[in-house]
């Protein structure tokens, strides 16, 4: 039975538990039993609350005994990214300056899972600060594939795709700048969803109206992250961009008639970045599974003059804003690139970040525009399959050197740039195995079209019914 039970969709789960055919406790007693026997050789979940885990399992049964309607994700067992302030649980962003917090509130995304009725297992694995999408740090170590133990599983929420593959729990909260919901996703062969900019709004937050991080849900298909999106979306008074959209708008069937639907179709996006033969290889089946869809595909890309730019920049001010103070009294404890990245964020100048406010204002347009004419936009995650663990990064990409740790993730943060929701959906497999995502990118806030597109890629493929051999 908990073999079965650890691999359920969470809307399953969700439905068993409320009809009273499994309890909160079996539910979580099972992914307790399945971290024990794999976990530990693939490092996704870095603080474990077991025995928080049971009594909130039992406090969910006993809710569900009292006649009271049951929320929507009651007696779900979920791992919180380790950037998420859980309040009374360890939140470390995988740096050693925090190795012992413990912070007293949790954030909104954390407040709104746990009012759906969630049961906290612990913690997921991050890089130091969420810098990278290589899940490694010096208070943990590295998060394994797995797919293959010797490669990455990809980051900043590297553990949490991690955990989802290998059946620790079924939902998963990450955040996105560059690439750090979508990447993991693909390297692990789950979904990811980097939501339109106050989707999913974000508190507490020095820089609240910035747009180019965001928070947003995993899963391991398109259908259980829209039910995560339906309780992480909606306004709250506290963000001052977020969208008024309830989150039951998300509560709703995916399936939908493609036909006629105009989808262009990227495969080395707009032609400015290198890509490894076997991402393109292994996609190169997207664009006839989309006419078998009814869909009218063309290759096309809009152009994204200055997205490297704009997210280079808007990336260093941030961090220059978040982490500037803990540099000057703790240089010697960060790692090198949030060190370089903080630097970078003191040498801009005023002229600086107003230019690259000008060209993300021209991207949006030239995006809009873009999608008058096509409905979604389609196009590798990566430019890489998942790499070698042992490195921080891929230091060249067909034959291309890359000469810092976000250069070879530019299929991902160009898309960052121009704050369109997109979706990592499992889009095929290298012949070595590994797996590769397919990105669905929409109009701005067509968050449930993504969605809808990606659910119908994913049941006309089932790349993501394919398990890792654990």
């Amino acid at each position: 039975m908990a073999e079965e039970i650890h691999f359920l969709s969470a809307r399953e789960l969700a439905r068993r538990v409320r009809d009273r055919e499994l309890s909160a406790r079996e539910v979580t007693e099972a992914h307790l039993t399945r971290i024990e026997a794999v976990n530990p050789r693939i490092n996704a979940i870095v603080t474990l609350t077991a025995d928080r885990a049971l009594r909130e399992a039992d406090e969910a049964d006993a809710l569900l005994a009292s006649g009271t309607e049951p929320p929507p994700l009651l007696g779900l067992p979920v791992a919180h990214k380790d950037t998420h302030e859980t309040a009374g649980v360890l939140t470390t962003s995988g740096s050693p300056l925090l190795a012992d917090n413990v912070p007293e509130l949790d954030e909104l995304v954390i407040e709104r899972m746990r009012a759906a009725g969630t049961v906290m297992l612990g913690k997921t694995n991050v890089p130091e600060f969420a810098a990278g999408s290589h899940t490694f740090n010096p208070l943990f170590g590295t998060t394994r594939n797995p797919y293959d133990l010797s490669r990455s599983a990809g980051g900043s929420s590297g553990g949490a795709a991690a955990a989802l593959a290998a059946g620790l729990h079924p939902l998963a909260d990450g955040s996105d700048m560059g690439g750090s919901l979508r990447n993991p996703a693909s390297f692990c062969n789950v979904v990811g969803l980097r939501p339109s900019p106050g989707r999913v709004p974000s508190w507490p937050d020095a820089a609240a109206w910035a747009t180019m991080g965001v928070q947003g849900p995993m899963a391991r298909d398109v259908a259980d992250v829209a039910l995560l999106l339906s309780v992480l979306a909606g306004p709250d008074p506290r963000s001052p961009i977020a969208l008024e959209t309830p989150g039951s708008a998300f509560a709703v069937p995916l399936e939908r008639d493609l036909t006629g639907l105009r989808v262009a179709w990227a495969p080395r996006l707009d032609g400015s970045m290198p890509f490894a033969p076997e991402v393109i290889s292994a996609l190169e089946g997207t664009a006839k599974v989309f006419t078998e869809l009814g869909c009218v595909v063309e290759e096309a890309c809009p152009d994204l003059s200055g997205a490297d730019e704009v997210f280079r920049v808007l990336r260093a001010w941030k961090f220059e804003l978040a982490l500037g103070t803990v540099m000057d009294r703790h240089r010697d404890q960060l790692k090198p690139s949030v060190v370089a990245n903080i630097e970078e964020g003191r040498r801009l100048t005023g002229p600086e970040v107003g230019r690259a406010e000008v060209l993300h204002t021209r991207l949006y347009h030239n995006v809009r525009r873009f999608f008058e004419s096509y409905d979604v936009l389609l196009a590798p995650v990566s430019q890489v399959p998942p790499f070698d663990a042992g490195l921080e990064y891929p230091t060249e990409i067909a034959g291309e050197p890359m000469t810092s740790y976000v250069d070879w993730m530019r299929s991902a943060y160009f898309i960052s740039a121009t704050g369109c929701p997109a979706l990592s959906v499992p889009g095929g497999f290298t012949d070595d195995g590994l797996p590769i995502g397919l990105q669905v990118i929409g109009p701005h806030r067509a968050d449930l079209l993504v969605l809808q597109a990606g659910h119908a890629f994913e049941q006309a493929t089932h790349h993501g019914e394919r398990r890792p051999a654990l």
